[in-house]
């Protein structure tokens, strides 16, 4: 599984048609760290810059790809909007916005990075690459944890 780097608008067209806008898809798992850490001395490194990254996991309910993994590089902002109870987890659709050398992604197609809406999972990031992860469909927790279930 090869990273493909985002780095225009065609880029971000290339990928958004690729995986169907994220029509009929699901965020999968997230995963987030940063350069910082304590080490056993109880001596802190703290990373420098924009040192936060995450991973996403998203499936899909089509093929060519069935799921794809983006790595945020960078992150500036993320903003987690959780289902109510009740409610589906679908995505229906997204967007992926350059703007000011910032990339922003959004659970939603008519979201704008001016736009603070409460009800919407968005990250900005500096950079973003993503790659096919068809062959991480299924239950299985791909991002591995101490936790059992």
């Amino acid at each position: 599984m090869e990273w493909v780097e985002i780095k225009g608008n065609d880029d971000i067209k290339g990928l958004l048609e690729l995986f169907g806008y994220f029509h009929d898809s699901c965020l999968k798992e997230l995963m987030m760290w940063t350069d910082s850490y304590v080490d056993h001395n109880r001596s802190m490194s703290v990373g420098l810059g924009l040192d936060t990254k995450m991973q996403m996991l998203f499936h899909r309910q089509f093929n060519n790809p069935s799921a794809i993994e983006i790595l945020f590089e960078q992150v500036t902002h993320f903003q987690l909007k959780p289902s109510p109870e009740n409610y589906d987890s679908i995505i229906y659709d997204a967007t992926l916005i350059l703007k000011d050398g910032t990339l922003y992604w959004a659970d939603t197609s008519d979201w704008t990075p001016n736009d603070y809406n409460g009800e919407v999972t968005w990250i900005s990031a500096k950079k973003v690459k993503w790659r096919d992860a068809s062959d991480w469909m299924g239950k299985v927790r791909r991002y591995k944890s101490v936790i059992k279930e």
